[in-house]
């Protein structure tokens, strides 16, 4: 360390913790702090969710092409996800698992320093939702999505853009929506069934797929890339889930 560098540290140490131009470091120590600790109390406090990281756990719908991440990045370099509900099917798969694939994917992607710094945004394709969805989701269940969405996971989401959805999926938004802080709120878009062209206003043509109104690759491409890459992850993921659970993921029981 430099010597001039070595005499601002010591000047810091020195000020008073409410010295003005601390002041933004703390409060930004102090957002940090509670963020880790609301991830660590969200990882003890739904084991169904967050005990089993490992993407065998829930291989089925990755092999449904449920999901994929687009390869590349929107304009402002956030990530691009996009969910396919119609893809699940709730007779094989509950919705905590269904929430253990964006968990999953989400800690993949917050080691990228380029999506620390940008987000992400996510597409929700409603098409093909139905009452067996809906019965799935909860309100406890709508408060952990809440959760982690704005105060219990290290990414920035800046934007969730809704097509497809139908009139019986507004009751479960509304169990969703008191949950969410206002700037979340701002940024939900509902794109309804014409959202070819609506899309292309928040997201370049290229990176999206063809039936989106893009011109990237077709989705069954991204999400085949995606689910290889998580299958790729497993080691890791299996690693995670040890290390955050305190004990072997393949012996966790879901709860109820």
């Amino acid at each position: 360390m430099k010597s001039e560098e070595a005499d601002n540290v010591e000047e810091l140490n020195n000020l008073p913790v409410d010295s003005i131009r601390i002041a933004p470091y703390l409060s930004e120590l102090k957002e940090k702090a509670e963020l880790l600790i609301n991830y660590h109390k969200l990882r003890q406090e739904c084991p169904e969710i967050t005990a089993d990281l490992r993407p065998s756990s829930v291989i089925g719908l990755l092999q449904n092409n449920y999901h994929g991440v687009l390869r590349s990045r929107d304009d402002a370099g956030s990530r691009v996800l996009i969910y396919r509900v119609g893809q699940w099917n709730p007779k094989e798969f509950t919705a905590y698992e269904v929430f253990r694939v964006s968990l999953i994917t989400s800690e993949l992607i917050v080691q990228e320093w380029e999506t620390q710094r940008n987000g992400l945004k996510a597409i929700f394709d409603l098409q093909d939702w139905c009452f067996a969805h809906a019965l799935q989701i909860n309100p406890s269940l709508a408060k952990k999505i809440s959760s982690v969405l704005t105060d219990s996971f290290p990414l920035k989401v800046r934007g969730i853009h809704l097509i497809n959805e139908p009139i019986f999926f507004r009751p479960v938004f509304a169990m969703i929506r008191p949950f969410l802080p206002d700037k979340i709120k701002q940024r939900i878009h509902m794109h309804g069934s014409s959202y070819a062209q609506s899309l292309c206003d928040y997201f370049p043509k290229a990176i999206l797929p063809p039936e989106y109104g893009g011109t990237g690759p077709i989705i069954d491409e991204v999400c085949q890339d995606w689910t290889e890459y998580i299958m790729q992850s497993e080691d890791y993921l299996q690693r995670l889930s040890i290390d955050l659970g305190g004990g072997d993921a393949s012996q966790s029981s879901a709860c109820e």
